[in-house]
């Protein structure tokens, strides 16, 4: 006789207790669910809201009106400098007054300013060349005074302004050739007062002759402050030159700019 065959039966309480995780998943998910739809549904509402209001107008200023100087016509005393004062830089101003003085009893003989070619035909071997350079690294003007003092010192100064720092740089550094026996023919030195690279100072090695002329020697000077290029040249007909005297007509010009 076959016999009824039957599963064991559960505890009570298990099945409770197996079902109860799914159960209780489920209601996470389902409250999670509705706090997202919820705060969806108020975002949306606030958005309609708001839209259909009027703007709230802001609260009136303090000071409803800001007192401004009143227009004034043109006159002997209005000028770029006054009007720009704050942004107004010395080397804005004309160059020619940047230039030191010739000393007392000395005999100006040149004071103002020079055109690139004008400057360029007196100075450069090659004329072309030189303003060619002069234009490319963008020269904004040039301003000179040349000066003689007891017929043995000759002194010249020339202030070169350009359009920005790199053109300066490039005229500062423009003399490797006084290295040459045909110039100073040494490598000089830093000038004295002055922070090194930015300036520097040659006198010749030896004095030049020339049969039927007094013995000459030179020295020179570049410095650059900014944008601004300073050259001394100083020439004694004596075949003397006094080093001192170079520097301090250089340091005062260099504090100029």
């Amino acid at each position: 006789m076959e016999h009824e065959q039957t599963l064991p039966a559960q505890p009570e309480g298990e099945e409770t207790a197996a079902r109860r995780p799914r159960a209780g998943r489920r209601t996470v998910f389902l409250i999670a669910g509705a706090v997202v739809l919820g705060t969806l549904a108020g975002t949306v509402t606030g958005y309609a809201i708001q839209y259909d209001r009027e703007p709230t107008p802001l609260p009136p200023l303090a000071q409803q009106t800001i007192d401004q100087p009143k227009p004034q016509a043109p006159n002997g005393s209005t000028s770029t400098r006054t009007i720009n004062a704050g942004r107004w830089h010395a080397t804005d101003d004309a160059l020619t007054k940047l230039l030191v003085e010739a000393p007392s009893g000395a005999e100006v003989r040149y004071s103002g300013t020079l055109s690139p070619d004008e400057f360029s035909a007196d100075y450069y071997k090659k004329p072309g060349g030189g303003l060619s350079g002069q234009i490319g690294h963008s020269v904004r003007r040039i301003a000179a005074r040349e000066w003689a003092q007891d017929d043995r010192n000759f002194v010249k100064i020339r202030l070169f302004q350009y359009r920005d720092r790199s053109g300066a740089d490039w005229y500062q550094h423009a003399h490797s050739y006084m290295n040459e026996k045909e110039y100073a023919g040494n490598p000089g030195k830093d000038l004295p007062g002055v922070p090194a690279d930015f300036g520097h100072l040659w006198v010749d090695s030896a004095q030049r002759e020339t049969a039927g002329y007094l013995p000459t020697k030179s020295a020179r000077v570049i410095a650059r402050r900014g944008d601004v290029v300073m050259e001394l040249e100083y020439m004694n007909n004596r075949g003397v030159v006094d080093e001192n005297e170079v520097v301090e007509i250089a340091k005062r010009q260099w504090e100029r700019l």
